[in-house]
């Protein structure tokens, strides 16, 4: 029996929408108040996903199989993070640049 290929945006779609599922999921169940924003984030975010089958237009802020881009990938760990009562992971930034870099 021959098999398809798998569909990588299909799995890529189901991926980002239970990964939003399951931190909302964790929010509720330990009692943490998700700003408004923060729940703004999520609904919209997975109407998206389920409308476009990702959450963001511009390719050069994602990989073409991912359903989230980079930018929310990150923001959905910060909130699963808040969920779990961590303490979010800290964003890394590059210093300036000199101008003897250039």
């Amino acid at each position: 029996m021959k098999r398809t290929p798998p569909d990588w945006k299909a799995q890529a779609r189901r991926a980002a929408l239970n990964a939003l599922r399951k931190a909302r999921r964790a929010a509720d169940r330990a009692g943490v108040k998700l700003s408004d924003w923060e729940g703004e984030f999520l609904g919209s975010v997975e109407d998206r996903v389920k409308t476009y089958g990702r959450a963001f237009g511009d390719p050069e802020k994602g990989a073409p199989g991912q359903a989230l881009s980079v930018l929310q990938t990150a923001k959905l760990k910060e909130i699963a993070a808040k969920a779990k009562g961590e303490k979010p992971p800290l964003r890394r930034r590059r210093p300036p640049r000199t101008a003897s870099e250039d």
